[in-house]
C-alpha cells in the first residue's frame, strides 16, 4: 500500500508539470497569432482598405493645420524676443538706478567730515570738499580686473596730509563759482613743501580781462606777449615790463627776450656753455625729436629747439611771475611741475632731457639720486641728458656727485668742470656741465 502511493506521486508531479507548460504556451501562441494577423492586415489584400481610409482632403487639412501651427510658433518666438528686449532694457534701467543710489550713499553729508591717515599715524579730518575730491569713488560697473579693485582714488601728494590747515584753506571755495586766486601763493607753497599733486577743485579759474589772441608761430617765439594774457593779481609785478625792469630773482633777465635770452645756446665756448647745434650733432640728424626741459623758466631752450624742429616740454613753476603763461604765449608747451614729482612720461620715450641751474646741490642727495634715475628711466636708449651749470662745493664733486652719476650708468659724451670764480677761490665753488648718454644695450 505504501509502495503504490509512492509510485503514484511522481506521476502526479509529471502531469502537473506538463499541464503548466501547456498553460504557459497558450498566451505565447496568442501573441504570435495576433502579430501575424496585424502584419497581414498592413501588407495583405486588406491593406488597401486601411490606406484608402485616409483621403486627400484629410491630408490637405493636416498640412494646413501644420502650417498654422508653424505660424503660431513663429509669432510666439517674436513675442518672446520682444519680451527679452524689454527685460534687458529694464535691467539696464535698474542698474543705472542702483549706481545713482550708490553714488548718493557714497557722498558725505553736508555736516560730515572724512578722516584721512597721515604719515605720522595720526588722523587728519578732511573737509567735505577735500574728502569728496580724494574719494574713494566706486567704479560704475563694479570690480574691474584691470585695476584689481571696485573703486578708484584721486592722486594727491602724501605730504599734503602734513599741512592739512593749508590744504583745507586751498579747498575752501564756492562750488561752481570762480576759484580764489591762490594757486600761485597758497598752491605753490604747498607744492614746494611736497604737497604735489594738489587735489582737483570744482571751481572756474579766473580768466584775463580783454584777452587778446596770441601771435602766430614763429613770430610768437621772440615777442613779449600782451599783459592782457595774464591774471596779475597774485604777483608783485603787474606787467611784463615790470618783470623785465625788476629782474625777477628766480631767473636772470629771462623775461627780456631781446636781451640775454636771444643769444643763449647759440655759441659753444668749449667750456661750461655748450652750443645747441654742437650737442645735436653728436647724434644722427633728425633723431632728437622730443624732450623735456626741467626748470626751463620762460622757455627759451624750447624756442631754440623749436627752430630746429624739436618739440620740448618746459617744466616750470610760477615763482612770483607768470612763467607758465609766458611759455604758452610763445607757442610752446608748459608743464606746471616741480622736481619732486615723478616725471609723467613712460619708460624709454624721450630723446633728450635738459636742465640748467635747476638741478644742483640744493637738492638733498637721496632725492637727487631718485631724480637722476627717473631721468634715466624716461630717456630712450641713446637719448641725451644735457646737464648745465650743476653747482656744488669742491668737497662734494669727487666724493658725491661724480660717483652718483657713474653709478646710474650714463656714458659721458662731454664733461666740463670749472671753479666759480666770482665768489672767491677760497670758497671752492664749482660748476659742472655735462652731456650724458643713456647707453644702447
Amino acid at each position: 500500500m505504501g509502495n503504490e502511493a509512492h509510485d503514484e506521486y511522481p506521476k502526479k508531479i509529471q502531469a502537473c508539470h506538463s499541464y503548466s507548460q501547456k498553460y504557459k504556451l497558450k498566451p505565447l501562441m496568442l501573441i504570435i497569432l495576433t502579430n501575424l494577423f496585424t502584419i497581414y492586415i498592413f501588407i495583405g489584400p486588406l491593406s488597401f482598405f486601411y490606406h484608402s481610409s485616409i483621403s486627400p482632403s484629410d491630408t490637405n487639412s493636416m498640412l494646413h493645420e501644420l502650417n498654422s501651427t508653424k505660424a503660431e510658433l513663429a509669432a510666439t518666438h517674436s513675442i518672446l524676443s520682444e519680451l527679452q528686449h524689454r527685460l534687458n532694457s529694464t535691467n539696464l534701467l535698474v542698474q543705472a538706478l542702483l549706481i545713482d543710489l550708490t553714488r548718493q550713499q557714497d557722498k558725505p553729508s553736508s555736516n560730515s567730515a572724512v578722516k584721512l591717515a597721515s604719515e605720522d599715524s595720526t588722523t587728519v579730518v578732511a573737509s567735505d570738499e577735500l574728502g569728496l575730491a580724494l574719494g574713494p569713488h566706486k567704479l560704475p560697473f563694479g570690480y574691474s580686473p584691470r585695476i584689481g579693485s571696485d573703486e578708484i582714488h584721486t592722486t594727491v601728494g602724501t605730504a599734503c596730509m602734513r599741512f592739512h590747515e593749508e590744504l583745507h584753506q586751498y579747498m575752501a571755495y564756492e562750488i561752481g563759482g570762480e576759484c580764489p586766486v591762490d594757486d600761485v601763493l597758497l598752491g605753490h607753497r604747498l607744492i614746494l613743501k611736497g604737497c604735489e599733486p594738489l587735489p582737483r577743485r570744482r571751481c572756474r579759474a579766473k580768466s584775463p580781462t580783454n584777452y587778446v589772441e596770441p601771435l602766430q608761430l614763429p613770430d610768437s617765439l621772440w615777442t613779449t606777449p600782451p599783459d592782457t594774457s595774464v591774471v596779475w593779481d597774485p604777483y608783485t609785478c603787474k606787467s611784463y615790463q615790470c618783470l623785465i625792469d625788476s629782474k625777477n630773482k628766480y631767473c636772470n633777465n629771462c623775461f627780456d627776450l631781446q636781451g640775454m635770452e636771444i643769444s643763449r645756446w647759440i655759441f659753444d665756448d668749449g667750456g661750461l656753455d655748450f652750443g645747441m647745434d654742437q650737442v645735436l650733432a653728436t647724434k644722427t640728424a633728425g633723431t632728437i625729436r622730443i624732450g623735456l626741459d626741467i626748470g626751463g623758466q620762460t622757455g627759451t631752450f624750447a624756442a631754440r629747439m623749436r627752430e630746429r624742429n624739436v618739440t620740448i616740454i618746459t617744466s616750470t613753476l610760477n615763482l612770483d611771475g607768470p612763467f607758465n603763461n609766458f611759455v604758452a604765449s610763445r607757442g610752446l608747451i608748459p608743464m606746471h611741475l616741480s622736481i619732486s614729482q615723478r616725471l609723467p612720461f613712460f619708460e624709454n620715450t624721450l630723446d633728450i632731457v635738459h636742465s640748467i641751474d635747476s638741478i644742483s646741490n640744493w637738492i638733498p642727495d637721496t632725492m637727487l639720486e631718485f631724480l637722476l634715475y627717473d631721468i634715466y628711466r624716461v630717456l630712450r636708449p641713446g637719448g641725451l641728458f644735457w646737464l648745465e651749470h650743476f653747482f656744488c662745493f669742491g668737497s662734494q664733486l669727487n666724493t658725491t656727485y661724480v660717483p652718483m652719476l657713474d653709478q646710474i650708468g650714463f656714458n659721458k659724451l662731454r664733461w666740463h668742470a670749472a671753479m666759480k670764480l666770482d665768489r672767491g677761490i677760497q670758497k671752492s665753488k664749482w660748476y659742472i656741465s655735462a652731456l650724458l648718454e643713456k647707453p644702447i644695450i
